[in-house]
């Protein structure tokens, strides 16, 4: 087999040719053009809130675009924006006369500012920082003024990299060996410039031209479509395992137990993947280097297919041998991301109850399978419903659905979740764009749980998280625990455009348009507001910059008629009770007080819009820092995690797998705390004279 480029030659070539390098000329085709064209006509006429394209809304569509690429500010400048803002109200006229030239120059643009902000950021690497002087870096410049000459940008830029430098020096990194981290760092920040494809841009200019409409407005390729139907039907065809991009390599970040690859027993964590070939005899093709979605597109693949890949071993060096194996494809069932069940033990008065806990990640539903009547099709739904079987035959006395960061997913599967819970009758409804109001019922003769039951959300619980919380409120079936949700209250649909052209090739996308608006069965609706717990914890998400209220565009919040329903319960007595017994509870209970004042120190550093790069006065806060975290340890809390100033893909695999793990396994005091109310309900609803 022949020699590949070792990594350390990579980078180095890499590095010394840089400025000869050529960025690659990206230009629009002609189906991205159809496909923009062909979404302008779908949000225009079918849109719940119609916005017309014209030159205002090209304004809004050029600043979002701008936004998405050069976020904080650093790398245009004022001369740029100048330039584009020229064209800022041509954007309308491009996409209906299918003429794309507009966002792609100035996604050139782009890449040439990284090209010299990265090369300049490595030119700083060769002298040395003066950490004693005062002066502060601004980490918050989404509304900083641009940089009007080179002077101000390679100044900003200096602090930038004094900055990055400074946090590994205080975690105990020698100059050395903090030299080669950054240096690497932005070599991979530079290269990544080099493998954009037209594609890539094109997607980022729909993304602004969508959201622009709407918030929840989105346009698919078909990589991020294909992305998409997974993570709904938790499926997919391939080898079973989990891949990163380090340092240019595909590296094996986890097996699936069970899959192809993990059963082989020739491939093994850590192993770098620097080949692939298709079928017994196909070529192998080099990967070193490549994209990782490219690579991961060249690894799936039919069912039963075979795929070879050549692999260098973890412990073998950059030019050490490698061995290629043959592995068949099979359908992956990605359970780590289904719903899962755990029981909580929770000891009060000397007496243990024992609450289930339902951690629900998303509303998935494999759509095909159902559309085609399969009847094993998998859906959330259905898992839990399973779970909760078993969580009976396991004699629980109280059951908690776990919604933190569900961002939601099919609507059906969320009312026909709320029917485990509630039998028969209504869960939303629905406004579409004519005001025609439509009520989403369950149709499950009787509830599979009928015992006390409890949801768990933050701010990170949207939409389908929201109408099931919801449900379960305005039933008075159960108790809301948590921080208000997301405020996601709109319906969304997903249009295939090669569907409407008749094309027989996936090449034109798919378009996620808002139709219609959700509305609770009271009347109201989680837009804007979300859904208010019965139960407040705190929270670790900003609202302002995280939530449906953080966005300029959002649908208003309003309401209409309550849908005719019949009570499952009455929690209006429970609550208080429930208020007085949390409160007694946690105002003793250390890991309670230690994650208030670790929620409490994170809102404070979210205000400071400003760092210093004064070493004594960082040094000074970090010591502070570890003393509290010190005093934490000694009083029973969990060790503290060092800051080491590295990214994911700086630390070994080993190191970061081994934080991973440390922080799922970390003490989970709000999920406890929400079982413990749980708990209370279960107690409060035992006494004579309580209703269910």
């Amino acid at each position: 087999m022949r020699i590949r480029y070792g990594l350390i030659g990579l980078i180095l070539s890499l590095a010394a040719t840089a400025e000869a390098r050529e960025l690659p000329e990206l230009a629009p085709v002609e189906r991205q053009a159809q496909a923009a064209h062909l979404s302008a006509q779908f949000l225009t006429r079918y849109a719940y809130k119609p916005v017309k394209l014209d030159d205002a809304l090209s304004a809004k569509i050029m600043n979002q675009f701008i936004k998405s690429l050069d976020p904080d500010r650093m790398l245009f400048a004022q001369a740029d924006i100048d330039t584009f803002m020229a064209d800022n109200k041509k954007l309308d006229d491009a996409i209906l006369g299918e003429n794309l030239t507009i966002p792609f120059s100035i996604f050139s643009t782009y890449s040439q500012r990284v090209v010299d902000r990265m090369t300049y950021a490595q030119g700083l690497l060769k002298q040395p920082f003066d950490f004693t002087v005062q002066e502060d870096f601004p980490i918050l410049r989404e509304d900083a003024p641009w940089a009007k000459s080179d002077e101000e940008s390679n100044e900003l830029w200096r602090k930038r990299v004094k900055s990055d430098w400074l946090r590994l020096k205080i975690a105990g990194q020698n100059d050395e060996t903090i030299r080669k981290t950054l240096g690497k760092r932005y070599q991979n920040i530079l290269d990544r410039v080099y493998t954009y494809k037209s594609d890539d841009v094109f997607q980022s200019f729909m993304a602004a031209y969508t959201t622009s409409v709407d918030p929840h407005t989105d346009y698919f390729g078909a990589k991020a479509s294909e992305e998409f139907d997974i993570s709904m039907r938790l499926s997919l065809v391939g080898i079973g395992a989990v891949l990163q991009d380090r340092d240019g390599y595909t590296t094996i970040r986890e097996l699936v137990a069970g899959g192809p690859a993990q059963l082989s027993g020739k491939i093994a964590v850590g192993d770098r993947i620097i080949g692939v070939g298709q079928g017994e005899d196909g070529a192998i093709e080099e990967v070193v280097g490549t994209r990782l979605d490219e690579v991961v597109q060249l690894i799936r693949g039919k069912e039963d297919s075979v795929v070879r890949l050549d692999v260098l071993p973890a412990d073998a060096g950059e030019s050490g041998s490698h061995r290629v194996i043959s592995l068949v494809r099979e359908k992956i069932s990605l359970e780590k991301q289904a719903a899962a069940k755990t029981v909580i033990p929770i000891e009060e008065n000397g007496a243990t109850r024992k609450i289930g806990v339902i951690t629900l990640p998303a509303f998935y539903e494999d759509f095909e399978a159902r559309q085609k009547g399969d009847k094993d099709y998998r859906g959330a739904s259905r898992d839990v419903a399973k779970l909760l079987g078993e969580l009976k035959q396991e004699n629980v006395d109280g059951v908690l659905i776990d919604l933190r960061d569900n961002g939601g997913g099919s609507l059906t599967e969320a009312i026909e979740m709320t029917g485990l819970f509630v039998g028969k009758g209504p869960v939303v409804q629905q406004r579409n764009a004519e005001g025609e109001i439509k009520v989403e019922s369950d149709d499950l003769s009787k509830p599979a749980w009928t015992g006390p039951v409890g949801v768990l959300i933050n701010r990170g619980s949207a939409s389908a998280s929201e109408i099931f919380a919801a449900a379960i409120q305005d039933y008075g079936r159960g108790v809301i625990i948590g921080d208000p949700s997301f405020g996601k209250g709109s319906v969304q649909t997903v249009v295939n455009l090669d569907r409407i052209m008749k094309n027989t090739d996936a090449n034109l996308g798919e378009l996620k348009l808002t139709i219609a608006q959700f509305f609770r069965i009271d009347g109201g609706t989680t837009q804007l507001r979300g859904v208010t717990p019965d139960i407040s914890l705190p929270g670790l998400a900003d609202p302002k910059t995280f939530g449906e209220a953080s966005y300029e565009n959002a649908l208003p919040w309003t309401q209409i008629k309550p849908a005719k329903h019949k009570d499952a319960g009455d929690m209006t007595a429970v609550v208080p009770q429930l208020q007085e017994r949390h409160e007694t509870r946690v105002k003793d209970d250390a890991d309670f007080q230690r994650f208030v004042e670790d929620a409490n120190e994170l809102k404070a550093q979210r205000e400071k819009r400003t760092i210093s790069l004064n070493e004594a006065e960082r040094r000074k806060e970090m010591d502070a820092m570890t003393a509290r975290l010190k005093a934490r340890q000694e009083a029973g809390g969990s060790a503290p995690q060092d800051d080491d100033g590295l990214q994911s893909n700086e630390r070994s695999l080993t190191a970061d797998l081994a934080l991973e793990s440390a922080r799922k396994n970390a003490k989970d005091v709000l999920r406890n705390e929400a079982a413990a109310i749980v708990a209370d309900q279960a107690d409060i609803l035992s006494k004579p004279g309580k209703r269910p």
